[in-house]
């Protein structure tokens, strides 16, 4: 067996990791001359104070999180074998679930595998890593994918907050295969092309699913705006369940591409209209216009990206929902939704309702929704159930 570094709890510090927490803290550690010559990601093992092993986890000195939990079982190896294993159980689940293979394969925590998502659209794979101990682990991971799916497509991307916090530099790296532009996939029977490659995140926000397949329901012969469209998966979606016109907003020319080729190969071009431009700038003249739309749906990135920022994304939220409901027709639907998991729920709501309230509009709220189901949520970790979707009848 592999011998390991060895991190120890400070006395007392136990409970909230043997209660399923996969996170240890660097103040819930005794701290020593050793830590400091751990290695970034390095595999240890875990102890209580008295020196009962815990398990193993990723260590890392320069983060806040400095320990992530991989295995309860302090004797595993942690190689190629470890990953297929784990990769192998998340498939079985996905298969079951979404039937296509087109989904999140691994959703970080949640399915073993901490800091790490994968992505697959069809015979591409995509390796998303925000730690330095699942950065290390990327040529075992890739070898796993590999083995299982016989991919034609491995890809490694990473880059953000999370990254830099953890001392990594971004990444984009080929493993396998070549890959030269945008990719189709299927999602609830409509086509797309995303780009892993220059797209936002690893290409798709497969999390959305469901929360599309709802917008689509309420869609048949409605006028939908989709806001913070991205390449317009609610849109291109309601127009394939009936939808009469959909107008597609984003401030990205590249993601507008997409959303318009999407419309083609799903054939209503015709009633796709797209825009490009800041939300924040464009629905105040479509509130003032006569135009209104029997949906209106805002998907916006994150407004609250850190505690600090909860004031001032809390009025973003808040003046969206004003904006937005400004734009809705009678008796109309809107959706809003944040990917900010440090934004509560309960504040979501208050502060959208007070946004739709400031419009001299009243709402009931119809649905409160969070991501599909290839986006497991942790049971220990509930900042891993970020997403949040709001769908109110309008009056």
């Amino acid at each position: 067996m592999t011998k390991r570094p060895t991190i120890h709890l400070k006395s007392g510090e136990e409970r909230r990791v043997l209660g399923g927490h996969p996170w240890v803290y660097s103040n819930e550690l005794q701290a020593g001359p050793e830590l400091k010559a751990i290695k970034p990601g390095a595999i240890v093992t875990l102890r209580q104070a008295d020196g009962r092993p815990m398990g193993l986890a990723f260590f890392n000195p320069k983060s806040l999180i400095s320990g992530r939990v991989i295995t309860r079982d302090h004797s595993v190896e942690i190689d190629a074998q470890f990953w297929q294993r784990r990769l192998e159980r998340a498939l079985k689940l996905r298969d079951r679930l979404i039937g296509v293979p087109y989904y999140r394969l691994a959703h970080a925590e949640a399915d073993g595998l901490p800091g790490c998502v994968i992505d697959r659209y069809g015979d591409v794979i995509v390796i998303n890593v925000s730690t330095a101990g699942m950065d290390a682990e990327i040529d075992n991971l890739a070898t796993a994918i590999d083995s299982l799916l016989k991919p034609r497509v491995i890809l490694v991307r990473g880059d953000g907050p999370a990254r830099v916090l953890e001392g990594l530099e971004p990444i984009t790296r080929l493993v396998k295969g070549e890959l030269d532009g945008p990719v189709e996939i299927e999602e609830n029977g409509s086509r797309f092309l995303c780009d892993p490659r220059e797209g936002q995140k690893t290409g798709w926000f497969f999390d959305q699913r469901d929360n599309r397949a709802l917008i689509a329901r309420l869609a048949k012969g409605a006028k939908v705006l989709d806001a913070y469209c991205y390449m317009s998966g609610f849109g291109n979606q309601a127009l394939k369940a009936g939808a009469a016109s959909v107008l597609a907003l984003d401030s990205s020319a590249p993601a507008l591409e997409l959303a318009r080729k999407a419309a083609e190969l799903n054939g209503f071009a015709a009633q796709l209209e797209t825009r490009q431009g800041d939300a924040f700038d464009v629905l105040p003249e479509i509130a003032q216009s006569t135009a209104r739309f029997d949906i209106v749906v805002a998907d916006p990135p994150a407004f609250v990206k850190s505690r600090k920022d909860f004031n001032i994304g809390s009025k973003a939220y808040r003046k969206l929902a004003r904006l937005a409901a400004s734009c809705v027709g009678k008796e109309g639907i809107l959706m809003l939704c944040s990917c900010s998991h440090n934004m509560p729920a309960e504040e979501l709501i208050k502060q959208t309702d007070r946004g739709i309230q400031e419009a001299g509009r009243s709402a009931r709220l119809l649905y409160h929704t969070g991501a599909a189901p290839d986006h497991p949520v942790h049971p220990g970790l509930p900042e891993s159930a970020y997403l949040k979707a709001l769908t109110f009848a309008i009056e």
